[in-house]
């Protein structure tokens, strides 16, 4: 099973993966990630009170789906769940989450990450800091990131 989700509302990330493996008997190892907003640390606005995430409907789903499929040809997955929420978050909150399924841990750890790194870089999302102070800004991708992201491509294997 491949699943692929945008929404507004939040999820159960212990259900999402035990949904995955129920019932099966190939898969050997379930790797979940589940990110959350954080209440960074007051600086330039003060104290975060929320994100909101914004998404083009039909290309968020399509572009997420065709990394999914680059991850299935790259390792033995016998399933992925992405769920990634859009709307306003507030910290404490879940935002994404990357559940993978195979018969070995190293497949589904891998996988698992090389999909979280290309949804922090790539994925069609933009997200809007709301601050106590104000102003509110929209974020900007950080090189940390994208260098996470970069080495999928730059070591031709299937580890980072």
């Amino acid at each position: 099973m491949f699943t692929v989700r945008i929404q507004r509302e939040d999820f159960d990330a212990g259900a999402e993966a035990a949904a995955l493996a129920r019932g099966r008997t190939d898969v050997g190892a379930v790797v979940s990630f589940a990110g959350l907003c954080r209440a960074d640390p007051a600086e330039e606005g003060g104290r975060l009170l929320a994100l909101t995430l914004e998404h083009y409907p039909g290309m968020a789903e399509e572009e997420i789906e065709r990394h999914l499929a680059q991850a299935r040809a790259r390792w033995p997955l016998a399933g992925a769940t992405i769920i990634h929420r859009h709307g306003r978050i507030t910290p404490g909150e879940n935002i994404v989450l990357v559940v993978t399924a195979s018969a070995h841990r190293a497949a589904a750890f891998a996988a698992a990450e090389f999909l979280m790194d290309w949804l922090k870089t790539s994925a069609p999302f933009w997200k809007r800091e709301e601050r106590e102070a104000g102003p509110h800004r929209w974020i900007e991708a950080k090189a940390a990131d994208d260098d996470a992201a970069e080495r999928w491509q730059s070591t031709g294997s299937d580890t980072p």
